[in-house]
This record gives structure tokens, C-alpha cells and sequence, in this order.
């Protein structure tokens, strides 16, 4: 299994350089993982690897199907391919509902692994998501129209103003990226491959808490449920404590 992105507790440390005093390395806030999937599973359910308890439910209508693919020494799994005929596949991974997963105004970060083809974009498709724009609170990684650019959104409980962190640079040319989104305070930040390619600010007390299910590859199984057709793995979520 490809090891996920992690945020790390790092203790403080010296550092002397060409005789110069010695400083200490700012502090790196404490983080856990709270959710991890790196389906190299063959059931109709997918353990959350971190231990917490979040399995995921297979939902697919319209013959919607995933299927597992390999990746580096263990699996991926793959969502159906782009469609545009009347009715087509639909499927998503989905938690049971859970406020384990809501952040609050706490520090969050989230990501995945993505393989994505240039034919295979589309106005938006969603990686990962908790809550809904419109109804209550929401944290969310998609990629974006033709180009296949990943964004980052937040949206709080009190004002359904969208904030977004787009990338600069696109996701969707055949090849595996890792993208993160990451609040740390009043920012927010998309990263793809460990670079930051975009940032927007966010409210200090901008608090997501729903108790909605998280999904994953989609927001719904149904129409116009912004069905991913990539490939993913190493799902993650780390909320500070």
C-alpha cells in the first residue's frame, strides 16, 4: 500500500548553522488520523485502516460499480468511466453518519491519491466531501471543469459563502498525484504533490459540523451527483485534536 500523506507531530528542535545560535523549529500543531482507506480489500465494505471505526459503504445504482486496480504493492480502486449518455452508472463510498469527522473551527486536513485522465474530466467531480454546501457545513477536494484542476472547499455553519483553494496546475494527465487540502487558522491551501498550488482565507471561527455521512467519489448515488471517474487511493482525514 502506497503510504498516505501524513501531517506529523515533531518535537522541537536545534538547529546550529555556520556558528550561529541555535533556534528552535516552530511547533507543528498535534494531529491524528481520523479516517484512512487504502482499499486493498475485496468486500462489499472498506475498513477504515485508522482504526476508528469509519467503514464505508458501497452504494451504486444504474449498474454503477467499483473495482479494484494495482498500485504500487497493494490496490486502488476504480470508478466508472466518464458517461454521457441519458442514464448512466453511479456509485459512491459512504460513512455511516458520523460528528467524529466534523472539525469544528479546529485545524483539518484531507486527501487522496488520484489518478485521473485528460478525456475523463468534467464541470466537477468530487474526491472527497462531508456536508453539503447548501444545507449545514461542508469540507470537500474535487477536480475541476476540462482542465482538471484540484480545489479545496470550505463552507461554515453560520454563512453558506463558499470558500474556495484552487490549484494552479492540473490533476488530470494520466499520471498519480496526491493532492491535501489543509486549514491551518484563517487559512486554507490545496497541495498537489506536496507543493502548494493555491490558498484562500477563511474566517477564524468558520466551524464545519454537520453529522453527515463522509462520502467519497461522489456526493450521492444519483443523477448529477458529481461522480468521480478516476482512480483512487490512500483516502485520508486528519482533524487537530
Amino acid at each position: 500500500m502506497q503510504s498516505c500523506l501524513s501531517a506529523v507531530t515533531l518535537a522541537l528542535m536545534s538547529v546550529t548553522v555556520a556558528g550561529s545560535p541555535a533556534r528552535a523549529a516552530d511547533p507543528v500543531p498535534v494531529t491524528e488520523m481520523t479516517a484512512h482507506y487504502g482499499f486493498n480489500g475485496r468486500s462489499s465494505s472498506i475498513l477504515d485502516e485508522s482504526g476508528n471505526g469509519h467503514t464505508l459503504r458501497v452504494i451504486a445504482v444504474q449498474g454503477g460499480r467499483v473495482r479494484p486496480v494495482a498500485h504500487g504493492p497493494g490496490s486502488a480502486i476504480a470508478f466508472p468511466a466518464k458517461c454521457t449518455r441519458p442514464v448512466c452508472p453511479h456509485v459512491v463510498l459512504q460513512s455511516v453518519d458520523s460528528t467524529d469527522l466534523d472539525p469544528g473551527t479546529r485545524d483539518l486536513a484531507f486527501g487522496a491519491d488520484v489518478l485521473l485522465a485528460p478525456g475523463q474530466t468534467s464541470q466537477g467531480q468530487n474526491v472527497l466531501q462531508k456536508g453539503y454546501s447548501t444545507t449545514g457545513s461542508q469540507y470537500k477536494l474535487q477536480i475541476d471543469g476540462a482542465a482538471g484542476h484540484p480545489s479545496c472547499v470550505l463552507v461554515g455553519t453560520r454563512r453558506s459563502t463558499i470558500r474556495v483553494a484552487r490549484s494552479s496546475v492540473t490533476a488530470a494527465d494520466g499520471r498519480w498525484h496526491r493532492l491535501r487540502c489543509q486549514r491551518t487558522g484563517t487559512v486554507l491551501e490545496v497541495y498537489v504533490d506536496d507543493v502548494a498550488r493555491g490558498r484562500t482565507t477563511v474566517p477564524a471561527g468558520l466551524s464545519v459540523s454537520n453529522g453527515l455521512p463522509l462520502s467519497i467519489g461522489a456526493k450521492g448515488a444519483y443523477r448529477d451527483n458529481d461522480q468521480f471517474n478516476g482512480i483512487l487511493d490512500n483516502v485520508w482525514v486528519r482533524i487537530s485534536r
